[in-house]
């Protein structure tokens, strides 16, 4: 713990010292080339500042591609690290949905950050590792037309995003894993050719691969603490000096006592089973296996049956005490075959009688009963006719209590008329009839659940997972260094447990939530009923109108106060609302109070909240539905109907260049819902319906998960830590956890929900 406070504040002081950014970790887009030279519909302007060039990207067809030895200078500096940042100064049109910058290997987005002025949101997506890509979503509206300072920090598994010097949001997210190929493009101001435009004015745009490349924006930023990719970076190398640390001492040690053995003399190495002591080469037979002590180690063979020819009047059959079968007399009786000593029983239900026979000298001899059969205590139904005895015996008789024939690691099982050998858990038998087991070697034969950093060592009936030196147990098979759920740097849902695992950890949600762990969704008995939604565990959020714990009871609004009805008529209370009439006799206006304001009968507006929704009073009542989009309109509002822009500037051009949509059209691509809105378009992934299921997945081809019944086929499961994964030796896994074969590189096992899963990554071949 000193050398960890020593580094910590050795950090802490040089974080603390001059900041100066060196130019081997800053990569300034702008420096490198300008896309006002020999790029269609970019310009140079004035900029938020005079220090640096500013660049105005607008139109709908320009190409701005950073040239392919720019891109490699560039991209050098990032290829490999997990910390940095991207910073810029920009101004944003507003509505605009376009991309900052993207750096993308054929159809995989490296890293890329966009704005989008339709929803609103900053999004940046990036590989992690097995090359998947990672989005991050963060809601904040950047498009609108004002200057902004930008910055985008990301530090191992934490990403934070700064707005004008303000922390607005910090996460847990996957680890970037920025492995740049060869012929890697940049674009910037754009995704590519056609899609993800940027308009808008971009200044300073820079990639800082350092710590806490923001204050190169912000200065006065807190910067007096290392970040966590320093302190991972620690971690790592205090455990790497006590991992060698324990590894000399040990050897040390055993240095020791191997001069300690050169003053003592030889003593015979013996062995000693079940009680019995055997001396060196000593061999013997244990059931079916040939022994042998060999320096104070039993080393076992198993015994390989001779097959057998029995002559005339003889078959094989198994001798108590003996391994394997033996031929032994026999005799036919009633179309059976007995061997010797073997008895049969024959019923004559009418007349009650039974009488018994017995195999000797390959003649059946009748056998003389000696006392009357015992009175059973159970039910004439319960009652069962055994083909070997006289005596009828209750059902759930304990025959092997009569006669155990089960050698040692083979345990006797009671059936309805007799008794059979089974191996116990971690045993194999040895013969057929499983009198004789042997012992299961998991490690050897690959068939345990130790993971890495870990030793397997076989032992009788089971295993252990030893773990490496400099590494701490999570489990009883797995060792690990860091525990990211005790540090808070995982990717969990709120209403989700974590389980660390070795390098990472498995999420699962809480009771009375559903979900893959990272996302956790809220379950409520029964259902929410008349249009309530679950809002959390057995809380559901009703409608207007209702109310209760499922929205099962329909509010009185008339009683409540809770009408728009006007004074001169009267209220009267509906399902899931109510209405306003007028009294017999009586000329009412029908008037409506809509937030405190009177609105006359017949009366039309619109909602100051919501310039495409229109309210309208009708005999004291206030609805509003959104506007209904008349194309023949002249004065139709196109932000609220943008299917009626008739502007060629308003289409937009589908991903692969060959579909043109209209303003306000939507379509399907990449799993991702696309709307084409004044010219500009905008993605987001694609809305799923809920599977109601423990098992799903994704068909190629398709977007959506789909429930299976087979858990190994599954690609996400629902944890449910209750149904935990239990081996032939008892030892008990939860669900989501995984782990490496043992004596393999690349058989992945995990526990889903009760069931284990094992498959080869082909990533790893």
């Amino acid at each position: 713990m000193g050398l960890l406070q020593l580094f910590v504040g050795l950090f802490c002081a040089a974080a603390a010292a001059a900041f100066g950014v060196d130019p081997a970790v800053r990569i300034s887009v702008f420096q490198e080339f300008s896309p006002a030279q020999g790029f269609s519909g970019v310009t140079q302007v004035q900029g938020f500042h005079d220090d640096t060039r500013a660049f105005l990207f607008q139109g709908s067809s320009r190409s701005v591609r950073v040239p392919d030895d720019a891109a490699g200078r560039m991209l050098q500096k990032l290829r490999g690290k997990s910390e940095f940042t991207i910073a810029l100064t920009l101004r944003q049109e507003k509505l605009n949905s376009g991309v900052i910058l993207s750096i993308h290997h054929g159809e995989q987005r490296l890293l890329e950050l966009e704005s989008s002025g339709q929803k609103s949101e900053v999004r940046l997506h990036f590989q992690t590792k097995g090359q998947q890509t990672y989005t991050e979503i963060f809601p904040y509206l950047l498009a609108d037309n004002q200057w902004h300072k930008v910055s985008v920090s990301i530090s191992a598994s934490h990403v934070a995003l700064y707005v004008d010097c303000n922390k607005i949001y910090e996460r847990v997210v996957a680890v970037p894993l920025m492995e740049i190929p060869e012929e890697t493009s940049f674009w910037v101001g754009q995704r590519n050719s056609a899609h993800g435009l940027f308009k808008g004015v971009m200044q300073d745009v820079q990639i800082l691969v350092m710590p806490q490349g923001y204050i190169t924006q912000c200065p006065d930023l807190n910067r007096t603490c290392p970040t966590c990719n320093d302190f991972h970076g620690l971690v790592q190398k205090i455990m790497e000096l006590q991992d060698i640390l324990a590894k000399t001492s040990s050897k040390l040690s055993l240095a020791e006592e191997k001069m300690k053995g050169l003053d003592s003399c030889y003593c015979e190495r013996t062995c000693h089973v079940k009680g019995v002591t055997y001396r060196e080469e000593q061999t013997w037979t244990d059931g079916c296996k040939n022994c042998t002590c060999s320096n104070g180690t039993v080393r076992c063979e198993k015994i390989l049956c001779p097959l057998l020819e029995c002559p005339d009047g003889t078959t094989p059959g198994y001798v108590t005490g003996t391994c394997c079968k033996e031929c032994q007399s026999m005799c036919l009786f009633s179309e059976q075959t007995l061997v010797e000593g073997q008895r049969c029983a024959v019923h004559h239900p009418t007349a009650g009688l039974c009488q018994l026979f017995e195999c000797r000298d390959r003649t059946m001899h009748r056998v003389a009963s000696s006392k009357d059969c015992p009175q059973l205590t159970c039910a004439e139904s319960d009652q069962i006719t055994l083909t070997d005895r006289c005596c009828r015996v209750c059902r759930g008789h304990d025959f092997c209590e009569e006669e155990n024939i089960c050698a040692e690691n083979s345990a006797c099982v009671n059936l309805d008329a007799g008794a059979s050998c089974s191996c116990k858990n971690g045993f194999r038998p040895l013969r057929e009839d499983s009198a004789y087991c042997e012992d299961i070697d998991e490690c050897a034969e690959g068939r345990h659940y130790c993971r890495e950093n870990t030793q397997c060592v076989n032992t009788a009936g089971s295993f252990m997972c030893i773990c490496h030196t400099g590494f701490i147990r999570i489990d009883d098979y797995s060792c690990t260094e860091h525990d990211e759920c005790a540090s808070g740097q995982h990717s969990c849902d709120d209403n989700a447990l974590c389980f660390n695992t070795v390098g990472g950890h498995s999420c699962s949600c809480k009771p009375g939530y559903t979900g893959n762990g990272t996302v956790c969704r809220a379950l409520c008995d029964g259902r929410c009923l008349n249009g309530g939604s679950c809002a959390s565990p057995n809380i559901c959020v009703c409608p207007q109108g209702f109310s209760g714990q499922n929205c099962e009871t329909d509010i009185d609004e008339c009683r409540t106060g809770r009408s728009t009805c006007a004074n001169d008529t009267v209220c009267f209370n509906l399902d899931g609302g109510y209405d306003c009439r007028c009294p017999h006799g009586h000329n009412c206006t029908g008037d409506c109070v809509h937030q405190a304001k009177v609105k006359h009968s017949g009366q039309i507006w619109v909602l100051d909240s919501d310039r495409c929704s229109v309210c309208s009073c009708q005999s004291g009542r206030v609805l509003c539905r959104r506007m209904v989009c008349d194309c023949d309109n002249p004065t139709l509002d196109l932000f609220c109907c943008p299917e009626c822009d008739p502007r060629l500037t308003s289409q937009c051009l589908h991903q692969n260049g060959l579909l043109t949509y209209s303003s306000g059209d939507t379509w399907i691509d990449s799993c991702q819902r696309c709307q084409c809105l004044q010219g500009e378009v905008d993605c987001w992934p694609l809305s799923c319906p809920p599977a109601d299921c423990d098992f799903t997945l994704v068909p190629e081809g398709e977007c959506c998960p789909r429930c299976v019944s087979d858990p190994c086929q599954a690609h996400t499961v629902r944890n449910d830590i209750t149904k935990t994964c239990e081996d032939e030796h008892g030892i008990t896994r939860f669900s989501g956890s995984s782990w490496v074969k043992h004596g393999t590189d690349c058989t992945l096992c995990q526990c889903k929900n009760g069931h284990i899963c094992c498959s080869v990554d082909p990533m790893c071949l």
